[in-house]
C-alpha cells in the first residue's frame, strides 16, 4: 500500500501546482494577446476597405452658374501651349493677366 501524505503538499506537488498555474497563465495571456491582435487588425482592414470605398465628391456647381477654371491648371495648359510656339509671349502674358487679374 502506497504512503498517503495528508495536509500540506510536498515540494513536489507544490512545484506541480505552481508549474500548472504559471502554465495556464501564460496560455491565457497569449491566447488574450492573440485575441486583441486580431481584433485590431480586423479593425484596421475595415478602415481601409471604407477608406477605398468613399469616393471624394466635389461640389458641382449651380446649373446657371458657369464652372470655373482650376487656376493651376489653366496657368500650366497656358505655359505649354508658350513652349509649343501656339502663343507668342505677349498673349501669353495677357492671358496670364486675364486668369489672375479677373
Amino acid at each position: 500500500m502506497p504512503f498517503r501524505r495528508f495536509g500540506r503538499p510536498g515540494l513536489l506537488g507544490l512545484a506541480a501546482r505552481t508549474a500548472v498555474v504559471a502554465g495556464t497563465a501564460s496560455a491565457v495571456g497569449g491566447a488574450m494577446r492573440n485575441h486583441q491582435e486580431r481584433a485590431a487588425d480586423e479593425r484596421a482592414d475595415a478602415e481601409a476597405w471604407e477608406a477605398e470605398q468613399t469616393v471624394p465628391v466635389r461640389p458641382q456647381p449651380a446649373a446657371g452658374a458657369p464652372a470655373e477654371p482650376d487656376l493651376m491648371s489653366e496657368l500650366e495648359r497656358l505655359g505649354q501651349m508658350r513652349q509649343q510656339g501656339l502663343l507668342t509671349d505677349a498673349e501669353f502674358a495677357a492671358a496670364k493677366q486675364r486668369l489672375i487679374g479677373g
